[in-house]
């Protein structure tokens, strides 16, 4: 009896963990529960769709080392973090990165704005480079400590990483910050139900 028991607790345990490790899927697109990233694990914190009006955008899922709450404990958070943006649709480059400009000046100070401008113009030139992001198509910003914030275009790193270290939390408040582009994603990132 005491095998059995073991043998069911074992499958139980198997299953939940299973569990746990499955994809999460948003409109077609599986993120990852958890991603190691420059020998970091870290988890979804929350994901969800942007919307632009009544269209959908693209699915983000935001990933830290562990699960925070408010836009206070994504800055704070210590070690690599990750957004992840998946296209829901075609996007021209050029309206992306107006856009992204836009969202960012909206939650960070003119001073720092200011003093990020030289950052803020070569990642509007990545951005604009790409021409059109695709249905499908992925961008990822990570920030690694020690090296800086590297944006990736379907995976392949564009350019040298960004070393300004204010950089990647200016760049999470697009999402998560005071004025974000879509209030209903930042709650799904922050991992509040919707």
């Amino acid at each position: 009896m005491k095998v059995r028991n073991c043998i069911a607790a074992l499958v139980c345990w198997v299953l939940t963990v299973s569990a746990m490790a499955a994809p999460v899927e948003i409109s077609g697109v599986k993120l990852e529960e958890a991603i190691d990233i420059s020998g970091s694990r870290l988890q979804l914190n929350g994901a969800g769709i942007r919307y632009k009006a009544i269209f959908k955008v693209l699915v983000a899922g935001l990933y830290l080392g562990k699960k925070v709450a408010t836009p206070e404990e994504v800055f704070a958070a210590p070690g690599p973090k990750r957004m992840s943006l998946t296209f829901l649709r075609d996007v021209d480059s050029q309206e992306f990165s107006k856009q992204f400009m836009k969202g960012f000046a909206d939650n960070t100070g003119a001073d720092e704005v200011a003093k990020l401008a030289p950052a803020l113009t070569r990642m509007s030139q990545l951005i604009t480079a790409q021409k059109k992001f695709l249905t499908g198509d992925t961008l990822t910003i990570d920030w690694i400590p020690g090296s800086g914030t590297v944006i990736a275009f379907k995976g392949q790193p564009q350019g040298q990483p960004f070393r300004e270290s204010e950089l990647m939390n200016g760049l999470l408040a697009m999402w998560v910050g005071k004025n974000p582009a879509d209030a209903r994603l930042k709650d799904a990132l922050l991992g509040k139900p919707s």
